[in-house]
């Protein structure tokens, strides 16, 4: 028999990201993309009826969304986390915090003029629900400092605090606490698919020279673990719109398209047709 439990989409970039999310996942099986191959693991979070499909994708913000609305097609979930480590860009957001993200930017649109650069920004907001299903989680979670705040986007890993881009994002994104750069890509996707989804950060660095000193220490590994749990707790209290992809009325990786129809996806049908009218429509 199909697997019919909801299932949530969580993504991450790194294996050391991966790993932390793994640690909650209980019965974990392998299976792979029919089309291009990218590996799932799918399980339970114990104590929930949600299945948990976790995907590791590399990095960057195209290649993140490419493979999110791909898997997003093959899996029919009810929701997108992408999960992970981030560069902090505020003082007051330190190592080891974790940044929800209230919405998410991409960095580099815009029109170059001879009067200079004219930013056009795109940003996607996470889904309320998961918003305060987080706030929700982090009151009974003491160890964790958390912030709701922006997040911003790009594919570059920022390293000087005095660089361009830091700038850039300083002066027109201002209000962003984090900085990494995959989140844009997971968020596009799942809008275009009509998920709900959340951008999840563990702070490891400040984004600054000091980057390579902090990953040395283990900043990564802790940062990764602090934002999936917050993630996976997330989820304990995570209630779906109606409507957000349920995964019992679309086909999909173990699910099914239940109730009585007439279905003509896959295929193009002439001649009449005998129907049942339902619900007064």
């Amino acid at each position: 028999m199909p697997d019919t439990k909801p299932l949530v989409l969580v993504l991450t970039a790194l294996a050391l990201e991966y790993a932390a999310v793994r640690a909650h996942v209980e019965e974990r099986e392998e299976d792979a993309h029919p089309g291009n191959g990218t590996v799932v693991e799918t399980g339970r979070l114990a104590g929930t009826d949600w299945r948990v499909a976790a995907a590791e994708l590399g990095e960057g913000a195209r290649n993140t969304a490419a493979l999110t609305a791909s898997l997003i097609g093959w899996l029919r979930p009810r929701a997108v986390l992408f999960v992970g480590i981030a560069g902090s860009l505020k003082d007051d957001v330190g190592l080891g915090d974790v940044v929800v993200g209230t919405k998410v930017y991409a960095v580099h649109g815009g029109k170059v003029t001879p009067e200079g650069l004219r930013v056009r920004p795109e940003a996607w907001f996470g889904s309320n629900p998961l918003v305060q299903a987080a706030r929700s989680a982090v009151r009974d979670m003491p160890d964790v400092r958390a912030h709701f705040k922006p997040i911003a986007t790009a594919d570059v890993v920022l390293a000087d605090a005095a660089s361009g881009i830091a700038r850039h994002v300083a002066e027109h994104y201002n209000d962003a606490a984090a900085f990494e750069m995959e989140g844009s890509g997971a968020a596009h996707a799942a809008h275009l698919e009509g998920r709900d989804a959340l951008v999840v950060r563990g702070i490891s660095d400040r984004a600054d020279a000091g980057k390579a000193l902090a990953d040395a220490a283990g900043s990564q590994q802790r940062a990764a673990a602090r934002a999936a749990a917050v993630a996976m707790a997330t989820l304990r209290k995570y209630r779906p719109r109606a409507g957000a992809g349920s995964a019992g009325s679309e086909e999909g990786h173990g699910g099914g398209y239940g109730g009585e129809h007439i279905d003509f996806r896959g295929g193009t049908f002439y001649g009449p047709v005998i129907g049942k009218q339902a619900g007064g429509r």
